[in-house]
C-alpha cells in the first residue's frame, strides 16, 4: 500500500518554477548530491525566508565538521532515535535512510528506527542515544547524572551541547512533520538496503 502522495496537507507547496533563484539553485545542488529534493525542503518553500533560515540552521547542525566533533552518522543516529521516540514517520524514513547510507549497514538503520537498544553499540553511542531518548520523552528529568553519563562515555561539554542541539532540532522537526502531515520521498523506502 503506497503512502499518501502529498508532500504536506497544507498550505499548498509552490510550483518549483515559481521559486526564487537561490532556492532553485539549492534544489539543483540537492538533486546533484542526493538524487532528489527532500520533501521537507519542498514543505519549507511555503515561506521563502523560513526556508532559508531552516536550511542554514539544519546544515550547520547536521553537516558542520569544523565546530562539531560528532560524526554525521552519530547525528543521524540521534535524529532517528528522537524520531523513533516520537514515532515520526517522515523523519524515521528519511533519516533511517541516512543511517543506512552513512553506516553501510541496512540492519543498523532498521534497528535505529525500531529500537536502538537492540543494536550492538559502543559505550559512547549507547550513552549518547540513551540521553537523546530520555531528553525527548522525559526532558524534565535531565539533570547532572544524565550529563555525567555522557562525560563518562568520553563526551566533553561542547559535545553535550551539540548532542542536545540535535535532539532539540529533531523534536522540532518531528512536530512540524506531524502538524503538516509531511510525507517522505517515496524513494527513501528502497535506498541503501
Amino acid at each position: 500500500m503506497p503512502q499518501p502522495d502529498h508532500i504536506i496537507k497544507l498550505p499548498p507547496v509552490p510550483d518549483p518554477e515559481d521559486l526564487p533563484d537561490d532556492i532553485k539553485k539549492y534544489f539543483a545542488i540537492c538533486t546533484e548530491k542526493l538524487g532528489l529534493i527532500p520533501n521537507v525542503l519542498h514543505a519549507y518553500t511555503v515561506n521563502f525566508e523560513k526556508f532559508r533560515t531552516f536550511t542554514a540552521f539544519y546544515n550547520q547542525i547536521m553537516l558542520d565538521e569544523k565546530t562539531c566533533r560528532l560524526s554525521k552518522l552519530e547525528r543521524e543516529m540521534i535524529a532517528v532515535v528522537v524520531s523513533s521516540a516520537n514515532r515520526c514517520y517522515y523523519c524515521l524514513i528519511a533519516h533511517g535512510h541516512a543511517v543506512r547510507n552513512l553506516s553501510g549497514d541496512p540492519q543498523l538503520g532498521e534497528m535505529m528506527v525500531t529500537d536502538y537498544r537492540i543494536a550492538e553499540l559502543d559505550k559512547r553511542q549507547r550513552a549518547m542515544l540513551d540521553y537523546a531518548w530520555k531528553l525527548t520523552l522525559a526532558p524534565q528529568e535531565i539533570r547532572d547524572p544524565e550529563r555525567q553519563a555522557l562525560t563518562d562515555a568520553g563526551f566533553n561539554d561542547q559535545d553535550i551541547f551539540d548532542i542536545t542541539d540535535v535532539v532539540a532540532v529533531f523534536n522540532y522537526a518531528n512536530r512540524m512533520a506531524f502538524g503538516l502531515e509531511m510525507m517522505p520521498n517515496p524513494e527513501y523506502h528502497g535506498m541503501d538496503r
